[in-house]
């Protein structure tokens, strides 16, 4: 007996952020949507659970701003090398309201709001295989059947397996994160900034390759972990969560921590380094399409921006397989190019304990974070026109025509 055959106009797949958004609006629109994926909600996820302004500004725009808790977040406190710097979110188009919310608690939210309005979710149900003709996807194979899409939306995160059935393809040439998190317990919940310490050191006093992070979360718990750059040409060498222990002990006594909880470690494409990202009424999505900035490993603004900017898409066009990538690196391509040559500096082990002293104390320190915090919070626009900005779009623009070659958005 064969499977059943089911037809649908949109599927998405993959029902984190990026994908929930991308069927909500899809249902919005009047589609018949289905949402696909292979866990069951609430599940956890890791991330470091923060929300940039530029976040909670997609959430608004998406009009499920209601999603998120009372919490809000002011800005980034930075430390390492004797110095600490406050760098407040600026007064901009996206607002100064960061905010956090645990991945389980967020992608279930917003799975509720995509089934609310009128989405159909399938949980527990893993798209395994992919049907093809002329170049179009015609069936999607999963437990519950075939699907017959019209169009598909690939929002499977980060190892993105239905991605690579496509032909997605991951340059871990470029600078990609590593990364491991945790949950605390903390009196210090409800502390209104987000910290990060640059300067990591291991129990024999060593400096290592990684940066350090607490998200409070307003809920008598503290987000809790560590990441690394990383290339091919200079893999980062640590053990993230042997890290992970040795900086909650580190700042243990200040923010009096409970134990580390749940545990959960990930890798992650970053600046739109992957090829393959579209086809004739196929498109990828967020994480998936390495739509994360290489500053800071935030990926859900884009995630959120991206799903939007693909079901705008739906049914004006014959074929994306050119025009999506040419629509990501339109959206986002300068400034990937820029931040990924950027954090490759982070990579070679020298850069940190020199420049560090620099930014982070005295002077310079308070001049310069407060504007690397609204590069690091992706919180600069075209519409922008003060001297950070068109420093940083003219960078942009020089940088990407030196490194025309860089793989961003590639199609093969």
């Amino acid at each position: 007996m064969g499977l059943v055959s089911m037809n649908f106009e949109c599927v998405v797949v993959g029902a984190g952020p990026s994908g929930a958004a991308a069927a909500l609006a899809a249902a919005r629109r009047g589609l018949d949507v289905v949402l696909l994926d292979g866990a069951t909600f609430p599940r956890d996820k890791t991330c470091g659970d923060g929300l940039t302004p530029r976040g909670v500004h997609a959430l608004r725009q998406l009009g499920i701003i209601d999603v998120l808790p009372e919490y809000r977040n002011n800005g980034l406190k930075l430390h390492g090398y004797g110095g600490s710097v406050t760098a407040p979110w600026p007064d901009g188009h996206y607002g100064q309201e960061g905010s956090a919310m645990p991945r389980e608690l967020f992608d279930d939210a917003l799975v509720h709001q995509a089934r609310t309005a009128g989405a159909q979710v399938w949980e527990g149900c893993p798209a395994t295989d992919v049907e093809f003709t002329d170049g179009r996807i015609t069936g999607i194979v999963t437990p519950q059947g075939v699907i017959r899409p019209k169009w598909v939306i690939v929002a499977d995160g980060v190892r993105s397996p239905f991605g690579k059935l496509l032909g997605r393809t991951w340059h871990k040439g470029e600078v990609y994160g590593i990364a491991a998190r945790s949950y605390c317990a903390s009196p210090l919940s409800d502390e209104p900034w987000m910290h990060s310490h640059v300067e990591l050191r291991d129990s024999e006093g060593e400096i290592q390759p990684g940066y350090g992070w607490i998200f409070p979360l307003g809920n008598g718990e503290v987000n809790l972990g560590c990441g690394a750059l990383s290339t091919s040409d200079r893999p980062a060498k640590i053990n993230t969560k042997k890290l992970l222990s040795q900086y909650a002990e580190h700042v243990r006594e200040e923010w009096d921590l409970g134990p580390e909880q749940r545990v959960t470690s990930a890798m992650l494409p970053m600046g739109g380094a992957v090829s393959n990202v579209a086809g004739a009424n196929w498109m990828l999505i967020g994480d998936a399409a390495a739509c994360v900035n290489p500053l800071n490993g935030e990926g859900i603004d884009y995630g959120l921006e991206t799903a939007q900017m693909a079901v705008n898409r739906l049914g004006t066009e014959s074929d994306f397989t050119l025009t999506w990538p040419f629509a990501l690196r339109e959206a986002y391509g300068e400034a990937f190019v820029l931040a990924r040559t950027a954090a490759r500096l982070l990579t070679y082990p020298k850069f940190l304990p020199l420049a560090g002293p620099v930014a982070l104390r005295g002077p310079v320190g308070a001049a310069l974070m407060p504007a690397a915090a609204r590069l690091m919070g992706n919180l600069i626009t075209d519409e922008d026109r003060d001297l950070i900005a068109r420093t940083w779009r003219t960078a942009g623009k020089a940088v990407s025509a030196f490194r025309r070659d860089t793989p961003l958005w590639s199609v093969e």
